[in-house]
């Protein structure tokens, strides 16, 4: 008996993406923000400026089956629009990664519009309208996508910004590459021998209650996956409230 083997290859998917989960998932797709995508800068997770936060256009605002409270702030994910549920609005052979970086709020009260798409449990992705139109056509407004969590490929460094006031430093952590997603963050200042760890605020941004002013500070990184990277006086001791630092540590 002469047995078959067929192995087929999803020439579509970019063999240079790293991808983290073998399987591909089922979604929709929508986008937000104007054909320059201005209109998706800052959102739920914090960042500001997506381009000095080294994400640019290629985001989206996360459904809340994926957003997940703000863990999945960070996180990178490859999307092809699904051309074979969809041939009239999907455009064949193309795929895109994105970085979450929003909260696609849900809508109750209309189940057929976006905000509906948004509602528990469905995943969904609300794109930015370039990201958006690198793999479907602007006139389809939503589309079935798949979807697989990939590795963040960031160029250049971690980055901190310091924000809040006196006994309350607000932290931005951006331009995480690997995983994307930071699960916890440790802080240690010049003046003292011990880690103090830090809570969430809201998305990426991470709050310690201590008082760190006058002191060059380290940071120790846990990302989702459980690897950890410590950050050695990244900050001088001379900052400020409202400065970023670019730093070389990043996870690989």
């Amino acid at each position: 008996m002469v047995m078959a083997f067929i192995f087929v290859t999803l020439g579509f998917f970019s063999t240079k993406t790293n991808v983290v989960s073998a399987s591909w998932q089922q979604a929709h797709a929508t986008f937000y923000g104007g054909s320059d995508g201005n209109g998706t800068m800052g959102g739920a997770c914090g960042y500001g400026n997506l381009y000095t936060d080294g994400i640019g256009v290629k985001n989206a605002a996360l459904s809340t089956a994926l957003f997940n409270d703000g863990k999945a702030c960070g996180g990178c994910y490859q999307i092809t629009c699904d051309f074979a549920r969809d041939p009239e609005w999907c455009i064949q052979g193309t795929s895109i990664t994105i970085t979450a970086t929003n909260f696609c709020p849900p809508n109750y009260n209309r189940p057929n519009d976006k905000g509906g798409w948004c509602n528990p449990p469905l995943p969904h992705f609300d794109m930015s309208q370039p990201a958006f139109q690198t793999i479907a056509k602007y006139s389809a407004g939503i589309v079935p996508i798949l979807y697989t969590k990939v590795q963040c490929q960031r160029s250049g460094g971690i980055r901190f910004t310091i924000n809040g006031s006196n006994y309350f430093e607000l932290v931005l952590i951006s331009n995480v590459g690997g995983p994307g997603e930071i699960s916890n963050v440790w802080v240690k200042g010049s003046k003292s021998n011990n880690w103090g760890i830090m809570s969430r605020n809201w998305g990426a941004n991470w709050q310690s209650l201590g008082y760190l002013n006058g002191q060059s500070l380290s940071f120790r990184l846990q990302a989702s996956d459980g690897r950890i990277l410590t950050a050695p006086d990244v900050i001088p001791s001379n900052w400020k409230f409202g400065q970023s630092f670019k730093t070389n540590v990043q996870f690989n």
